[in-house]
C-alpha cells in the first residue's frame, strides 16, 4: 500500500497506546509522531506542522480539552480527534465546542480509529479546497469599494443603514457603477452575512423562463419539468439576500406574484401545491427611471412602492473625479497579477485622457480597458499612445475632451452614442450644467430652464445630483 503523505501526531500519556497507533498509521501515512508529554509536543508544533492530532483528554497534569482551546488560540487549524476512557456526554460537547473534529472512546477499536482518521483528512483536504477556491473567486472578483467622492460616499452610508435594518431596497445608476458591489456590502454587513448571496439578473432570461428561475418548479409542472424539485432562486437565497437587477425587466404578470412574495414572505413553486416560506433579504437595482416606467404604466405602482423604501443612487464613473484613477491603478494591479506583467503606472499625458473620457460604460469600461492594456501592451507605462483606441464623445481618438466654445443666446450642443442614451442621462446632464452656470441657485437654473422650482427640485432629487455649496455631481 502506497503510503499518504501526511504528518500525524499523537499525544497520549500511554506509551502502549502510542506504540499501537503508531502502527497502525505507518502504514498507511508517511509521518507519525507520538508523544507522552503534552508539554513537548506543543513546543514542537510549530517544527513539524501537523495535518491532525489524536489527543487524548486525560494526561496525567494536564488536560487534552485545555490543549485543545490554546492550539485555538494560537491559530492552528487542523482537525483534533479527541481519545478518552470515559464516555462522557458533557465532555464530548465541550469538545466539538472547542473544534474537535471526532470522539473517540478507549480501549480504542482500531478499524473505527483508522475509518475516523481517513474521513477526518478527506474534510480536511475539501476544506482546504473550499479555502483556495474562495480566495481564488475573491481575487478574481475584489469586493473592495474603493473611492472617496461625496457621491460614492454618501451611497456607502445609506448602504451601512439599510444593511443593519430588516428591509428592502433599491439601487439607481447607470450600468456598470457598481450596484451589485454595494448590494454584496449590504449583505455583508447584514445580519444575513452568514447566508448565500444570490443574484439574478431580470433582463437576461427569457420571460417564459423568469418564473421557473425565480420560484423554481416540481415535477410535470411544464414539459421537460422531470425533476421532482427545482428550487428558484428565492429558495436559494433563503436566510440571505436576494438581488433582483434589473427589476424594470419583469413582466408585469410575474411583478404581482413578486409584489406577494415581498408582502408574505411565501410563495407556490410552479407546478406545486405546497407554499414555500422564505427569510431573504431583498435588494433591487435597476438603470431605468422606474417613476417613467410607473407613469408609462410599464411598472406596477405598488411593487415599486414596496420596493422603494430605502433607494441608493451610485453615480457615474465621469462624475467621480479623483476616484477615477484611484481605480485604474487598482486595475493595473490587479490585471499585473494575473498576466504576470510589471506595469508602472501612467504618463501624465494618459491621466489626462482618462480623467477627461466619458467612460460610458462606468467602472466597467474602465476595468475592460486596463484589462486589454495590461495583456496586450508590452512597456512599462500606459502613455497617450496606449490609450489611442479610445474616442472621445467628440470623435477624436486619443485627445481629451475640451471645453465646447461659448453658445450664443438660446443654443445647445448634444451629441450622442451610436447605441442611444437613456433621457435621464441626458435630463441629468442637463440639469448640472444649467446648475453649473447659476452657481448652484435652484431659482435662477429654474428660470433659465423654463420651469417651476418645485419641479427642479424634485428632478434634482430623483435624478441623484448632489449640491454642496458650489460642487454640484
Amino acid at each position: 500500500m502506497e503510503q499518504q503523505n501526511y504528518t500525524i501526531v499523537v499525544i497520549e500519556d500511554d506509551p502502549l497506546v502510542n506504540s499501537t497507533v503508531k502502527g497502525i498509521l505507518t502504514k498507511k501515512y508517511t509521518k507519525v509522531v507520538t508523544y507522552t508529554d503534552a508539554q513537548e509536543a506543543q513546543d514542537e508544533f510549530h517544527l513539524i506542522g501537523p495535518d491532525l492530532v489524536l489527543l487524548d483528554i486525560f494526561l496525567g497534569h494536564a488536560n487534552g480539552l485545555d490543549i485543545l482551546e490554546m492550539l485555538r488560540k494560537q491559530g492552528y487549524t487542523m482537525p483534533v480527534i479527541m481519545m478518552t476512557a470515559f464516555s462522557d456526554i458533557k465532555m464530548a460537547v465541550r469538545a466539538m465546542k472547542l473544534g474537535a473534529e471526532d470522539f473517540i472512546v478507549k480501549p480504542l477499536d482500531l478499524e473505527q480509529l483508522e475509518v475516523a482518521v481517513e474521513k477526518t483528512l478527506e474534510n480536511y483536504d475539501l476544506r482546504r479546497q473550499v479555502d483556495l477556491l474562495s480566495e481564488k473567486l475573491r481575487e478574481e472578483r475584489p469586493n473592495e469599494i474603493l473611492g472617496s467622492s461625496e457621491g460614492l460616499n454618501k451611497a456607502i452610508e445609506t448602504a451601512k443603514i439599510i444593511a443593519s435594518a430588516d428591509t428592502t431596497a433599491i439601487l439607481l445608476g447607470e450600468s456598470g457603477t457598481g450596484k451589485e458591489l454595494i448590494a454584496r456590502f449590504i449583505h455583508d454587513n447584514s445580519n444575513k452575512a452568514k447566508g448565500p448571496f444570490v443574484t439574478i439578473n431580470c433582463g437576461a432570461i427569457p420571460r417564459e423562463l423568469a418564473e421557473n428561475e425565480l420560484f423554481g418548479y416540481e415535477r410535470g409542472a411544464f414539459t421537460g419539468a422531470t425533476e421532482k424539485i427545482r428550487p428558484g432562486k428565492f429558495e436559494q437565497a433563503n436566510r440571505g439576500t436576494i438581488l433582483l437587477d434589473e427589476i424594470s425587466e419583469l413582466s408585469m404578470d410575474l411583478q404581482v406574484k413578486l409584489l406577494r412574495v415581498l408582502q408574505e414572505r411565501s410563495f407556490y413553486r410552479l407546478g406545486g401545491t405546497k407554499e414555500i416560506s422564505v427569510d431573504v433579504k431583498v435588494i433591487a437595482s435597476t438603470n431605468q427611471e422606474l417613476e417613467k416606467l410607473v407613469e408609462d404604466g410599464k411598472f406596477r405602482e405598488d411593487l415599486f412602492y414596496r420596493l422603494n423604501v430605502a433607494r441608493i443612487y451610485l453615480p457615474p464613473l465621469r462624475d467621480r473625479g479623483a476616484d477615477i484613477m484611484l481605480l485604474a491603478k487598482a486595475f493595473v494591479k490587479e490585471f499585473n497579477k494575473k498576466f504576470n506583467k510589471n506595469v508602472k503606472g501612467f504618463s501624465p499625458d494618459a491621466v489626462e485622457i482618462i480623467n477627461n473620457y466619458q467612460w460610458k460604460g462606468n467602472i466597467r469600461e474602465l476595468r475592460n480597458v486596463i484589462e486589454r492594456i495590461i495583456l496586450l501592451e508590452s512597456g512599462d507605462m500606459i502613455t497617450r499612445e496606449t490609450l489611442s483606441f479610445l474616442k472621445t464623445a467628440l470623435g477624436q481618438p486619443g485627445t481629451p475632451i475640451k471645453a465646447i466654445a461659448e453658445l450664443s443666446d438660446g443654443q445647445h450642443f448634444l451629441q450622442i452614442a451610436s447605441n442611444g442614451v437613456s433621457m435621464g442621462n441626458v435630463l441629468r446632464d442637463l440639469i448640472i450644467q444649467t446648475l453649473n452656470i447659476t452657481n448652484g441657485n435652484q431659482i435662477k437654473a429654474a428660470k433659465l430652464l423654463g420651469i417651476s422650482r418645485a419641479k427642479l427640485r424634485y428632478r434634482i432629487e430623483q435624478l441623484g445630483i448632489n449640491i454642496t455649496g458650489k460642487s454640484i455631481t
